[in-house]
């Protein structure tokens, strides 16, 4: 199936094709001709899929095909994203969609001086792009008018449910006109989600190309047991084995972000942090030295790291494991974009093994294991507190008999016997 069978004018088809855009992917087959005929779309997809051109195009379309132009502060379209990349890749991707045409985008962010884009919004664009919190700063200073919003996009749903971003958009919802299209796009479906999809849309049609949890299937899947102190010089270790490779290292805490890229920059191993505490200019110069490959070791939070799509990254290491295990699906994600492979290595420390039942419950297989033994909750229930997770020589995890740590940092995605995890 070729775009122009879904529907698309010409003109639009024409922009991707200078994009190198030649093929529709599965989610852009089911969520593109609905969304042409107007109606609302819930769209379930992993990461990497092109769920952004699954509803920028329509969108497009539909207000190419109108030829009014927006009225001073308001917005014909808006969409909602919760984080500052996936805002700026989102406005990227629509910029190249609209090249030649009059329409016009704006990003709407926080970390960056408000009066910008109280000024890019005086005149009106046709497709706002923003963050729920810094929106509402500039509909409280009345620098946006969304009563001319007709169409309305909750992008990475999931993840603005998670981030607590439901309270704001209580608040950004009763501004839209009560006539509208919204779409919705998760890579995940939790419980809370269909309740949020029968506040918000009516009666969708439900486009769904992966069910929830499951991971890309060209990535390796890994796993060390070890113990909490003796993580830093595994990770190092893994990492020195794959010099020339990009690399997201998942960390729990902005501080701890931080403190894992000195320690490993200190080691020889370049690499640079991103989390909610930095500025914009230090983001963008982080993810600057990471694809230029300055810093071929990117240290990330959760809430930073959604919404990356950075081709290069081959490894993605959880060097903690998420509290929420839908989480492990999204981190995972950002290796294997666009068809190519990747490996998702895990480091587990005993303290987390409730974390990771959870995780290989959501996925439904359990991670192949490249080092140590299993962790048992009995095991770590029985020790000291303040030994939970402590040193030792690799820790409880790696048992008589177990293949040692040092040897396995040369492949760290594959060991003889391990199966792919889909």
């Amino acid at each position: 199936m070729d775009f122009d069978m879904l529907g698309l004018k010409p003109r639009l088809i024409a922009a991707l094709d200078e994009m190198g855009i030649k093929d529709p992917t599965p989610i852009q087959k089911q969520a593109i001709p609905p969304a042409l005929e107007g109606r609302d779309v819930m769209g379930l997809a992993q990461t990497g899929t092109g769920k952004t051109a699954a509803f920028g195009l329509p969108l497009i379309q539909h207000l190419l095909e109108d030829s009014q132009r927006p009225a001073p502060r308001t917005a014909r379209a808006l969409i909602l994203a919760p984080t500052r990349e996936l805002v700026n890749q989102i406005a990227e991707s629509l910029d190249g969609y609209i090249k030649g045409s009059h329409l016009k985008v704006a990003r709407v962010v926080g970390g960056v001086g408000i009066n910008p884009q109280i000024k890019r919004m005086e005149r009106g664009v046709d497709l706002l792009v923003a963050t729920p919190g810094r929106l509402i700063d500039l509909l409280d200073r009345g620098a946006v008018n969304l009563g001319e919003s007709h169409f309305l996009v909750l992008d990475e749903a999931d993840q603005m449910l998670d981030m607590g971003f439901i309270h704001a958009l209580r608040q950004i919802a009763p501004k839209l006109p009560k006539e509208r299209q919204t779409l919705l796009f998760s890579a995940t479906m939790p419980k809370d989600m269909e309740a949020l999809a029968a506040t918000y849309l009516d009666r969708p049609v439900r486009v769904q190309v992966s069910t929830s949890g499951q991971t890309a299937d060209k990535i390796e899947q890994s796993i060390h047991f070890i113990a909490k102190a003796e993580k830093p010089g595994l990770l190092i270790d893994l990492l020195r084995a794959h010099p020339d490779e990009a690399a997201l290292v998942f960390a729990r805490t902005k501080h701890g972000s931080d403190r894992l890229a000195k320690q490993l920059t200190s080691a020889g191993v370049e690499a640079v942090a991103i989390h909610g505490n930095r500025s914009q200019g230090q983001r963008t110069r982080a993810l600057e030295a990471f694809t230029d490959g300055t810093a071929p070791v990117l240290v990330a939070t959760d809430v930073a790291a959604r919404g990356l799509d950075i081709p290069v990254v081959k490894h993605v290491y959880n060097y903690e494991l998420p509290n929420v295990p839908e989480t492990y699906v999204h981190r995972i994600g950002r290796t294997a974009r666009a068809g190519r492979e990747g490996a998702a290595i895990t480091l587990c420390a005993p303290d987390e093994m409730a974390e990771l039942k959870d995780i290989e419950r959501v996925i439904k297989s359990q991670i192949p294991v490249v080092s140590g033994r299993r962790w048992t909750l009995a095991q770590e229930e029985a020790k000291p507190k303040q030994q939970r997770g402590g040193g030792g020589r690799r820790g409880g995890g790696q048992g008589r008999g177990a293949p040692k740590v040092a040897n396995a940092g040369a492949n760290p995605g594959r060991r003889r016997g391990a199966r792919r995890s889909a």
